[in-house]
């Protein structure tokens, strides 16, 4: 059972509050109505009150929406469970820019003590124009027994200049003494 440190959060005049994580549910308040989720972090928490904020604008009560997201079994790639085997839980999530990487790896972390994460960079001039970003949020939300492995950029073509690689990106999260490991090709990240 993870309770969230930060208070609450306000859209448009609806307030969230008491945000808990339990395993691969979350329980909060909006407005004072219960919501319980089958979803893992406070960003799905943030996400259910701007679609909460949004449904309210057109006469959707609180309770219809609390009802409705109970049963919502969220989107493809977002931390759907792969599998789990020995307590080692396989999650994968299309996270692609640093908040979401970092927000990603804060939901796991509710329900492993050590998360591993696998990241690959897409495309080599948002990866450079985002390095620093990526560098400090993942940087920030790791725990010291946590580690980020990263492969190499997914160039999917054109006439980009290659100036920068992900080992980079790690060699950055490296020198925050943070646990940061390159594997070039990502088909070799399980040998």
């Amino acid at each position: 059972n993870i309770d969230n440190d930060f208070a609450e959060e306000d859209v448009a005049g609806f307030v969230a509050t008491d945000f808990k994580q339990n395993g691969l549910s979350i329980q909060f308040k909006i407005n004072g109505t219960a919501f319980n989720l089958e979803q893992l972090g406070r960003h799905n928490m943030q996400n259910a009150l701007a679609a909460t904020a949004a449904a309210a604008q057109i006469g959707i009560s609180l309770e219809t929406c609390a009802k409705a997201l109970e049963t919502y079994e969220g989107i493809y790639r977002r931390h759907q469970i792969i599998s789990k085997e020995n307590d080692v839980w396989l999650i994968d999530d299309y996270a692609h820019n640093p908040a979401k990487c970092a927000a990603s790896i804060a939901a796991c972390q509710q329900i492993a003590p050590k998360v591993i994460a696998w990241f690959q960079p897409h495309g080599y001039t948002p990866t450079r124009f985002l390095r620093a970003d990526f560098v400090n949020e993942i940087s920030a939300v790791l725990r010291p027994e946590d580690e980020i492995w990263m492969s190499e950029i997914f160039y999917a073509g054109g006439t980009t200049v290659k100036n920068i690689s992900a080992n980079d990106l790690i060699m950055d999260i490296k020198a925050k003494d943070k646990n940061a490991f390159f594997q070039e090709d990502r088909n070799d990240f399980f040998n």
